[in-house]
């Protein structure tokens, strides 16, 4: 039986169902555990959060003092639960778009703590224990609601990961980017939210690979390729045995890494025979894939990446898929490198409103003087701009080492 307590009630022994207030709010990444620890406890009292459901099937119930404290305040929460039941719903509340500089400082927050959160997912799916899907839609949420905001911080925050911790941080970074590509395809709410579980599970097979392999910071033999491709069917297993993860997030598990020629694995899938969900993970796991810092690699400037990825589109990604991916990053991602008509060079900071070619970039570099100019935003959709992009450029070319710093991205 479920039953709303406040925290000053809860006690070692009872099963913690569901915390009261925002996933940012509370220390765990889970809300569904059997609180053993001591230490837990005094963290939920410390938390701010005031109120929580406990599973009383599952764990303690209040002792009779506490029962008989909480009768009339269970009272009053049946007859405001009762008229609200009566009362028309109001729609889901929109966020309000910010700006670049002000949703970095909350995607930041988002990110380290999802980051724990998958780090969690992945050691238990090493120890056997099953990831429920209800578990993580409030981290999908947090997400979605950043992406919202400002797709471009927690996107861009998230590809900005060091290399002890892509496997967690790429989950991540593919949740935000398969939210934001749903979103461009115009999918309803529950779809959004299954295509952003199923980029967080994605690669939970990888927590089978050995350690070794999977962080290896050179070329894998060709055995070791061959037990990495095994991911995909890795995960499947761990997940559908659970019963818990519905069809969407366990399709694209298992196909993210088919491409539409046929040449994918592990089932060599072609073309319709792809379902759209699997599609859009092929296409994130692929972006963020190359514009991240690995083992063996440094990661590709978004707009390079996007141009490789061009350049595959035609046997490895679904034509429809790959340019609303395009257009949910942009033509010229958050964190490119451009060179302006002007011969300065800039890096991008926000999409545009009014089209992609026209983001708002940060100017900090000429090349005709060779020199660092003092950083100036230019809205390059403004008539008052009077300057354009001309081509992507690379960072190595112009020896420039800090383009995080001059984008104004600090890594969670």
């Amino acid at each position: 039986m479920l039953k709303k307590i406040q925290v000053s009630q809860l006690r070692l022994g009872m099963f913690v169902n569901e915390f009261c207030g925002s996933w940012m709010e509370h220390p765990f990444w889970t809300t569904k555990f059997l609180l053993k620890n001591p230490k837990d406890l005094a963290r939920i009292g410390e938390s701010g959060i005031t109120e929580l459901w406990i599973d009383t099937d599952k764990g303690a119930d209040l002792a009779a003092d506490q029962a008989g404290q909480g009768v009339a305040q269970a009272e009053a929460e049946r007859r405001i639960e009762a008229a609200l039941a009566d009362a028309v719903k109001a729609p889901a509340e929109i966020p309000q778009r910010v700006s670049l500089e002000v949703e970095v400082q909350r995607a930041a927050k988002i990110c380290a703590k999802a980051k724990e959160a998958v780090a969690s997912m992945f050691q238990e799916a090493r120890m056997g224990k099953t990831a429920q899907a209800e578990q993580f839609l409030p981290m999908v949420e947090e997400i979605s609601a950043s992406v919202l905001r400002n797709p471009g911080a927690l996107i861009s925050l998230a590809r900005l990961k060091n290399q002890d911790e892509y496997t967690y941080m790429h989950s991540v970074a593919v949740c935000a980017l398969m939210v934001a590509l749903a979103r461009q395809l115009g999918m309803n709410e529950e779809d959004t939210r299954e295509a952003g579980i199923a980029g967080l599970l994605h690669d939970l097979g990888k927590a089978m690979i050995p350690l070794e392999i999977l962080n290896k910071p050179g070329k894998l033999t060709d055995a070791e390729f061959q037990t990495v491709k095994s991911h995909p069917q890795e995960g499947f297993k761990l997940l559908v045995d659970s019963d818990q993860v519905s069809a969407i997030p366990l399709d694209v598990v298992l196909h993210h890494h088919e491409k539409v020629d046929g040449s994918g694995y592990p089932h060599r899938l072609a073309g319709e025979q792809i379902t759209l969900f699997a599609k859009m993970g092929a296409v994130c796991d692929v972006y963020d894939a190359i514009t991240s810092n690995r083992p063996y690699k440094a990661g590709w400037d978004p707009g390079e990446s996007l141009r490789k990825m061009t350049e595959w589109a035609a046997g490895h990604f679904d034509d429809r898929v790959f340019k609303a991916f395009v257009k949910s990053v942009g033509i010229y991602p958050v964190g490119s490198l451009v060179r302006l008509e002007s011969g300065r060079l800039a890096v991008v900071m926000e999409q545009s409103e009014k089209s992609l070619l026209v983001p708002i970039v940060k100017v900090f570099y000429s090349t005709k003087a060779k020199r660092h100019l003092m950083h100036e935003l230019l809205d390059l959709s403004k008539p008052s701009a009077q300057d354009k992009i001309v081509s992507w450029e690379s960072p190595e070319r112009w020896g420039i080492a800090n383009m995080n710093e001059i984008w104004g991205c600090v890594v969670p």
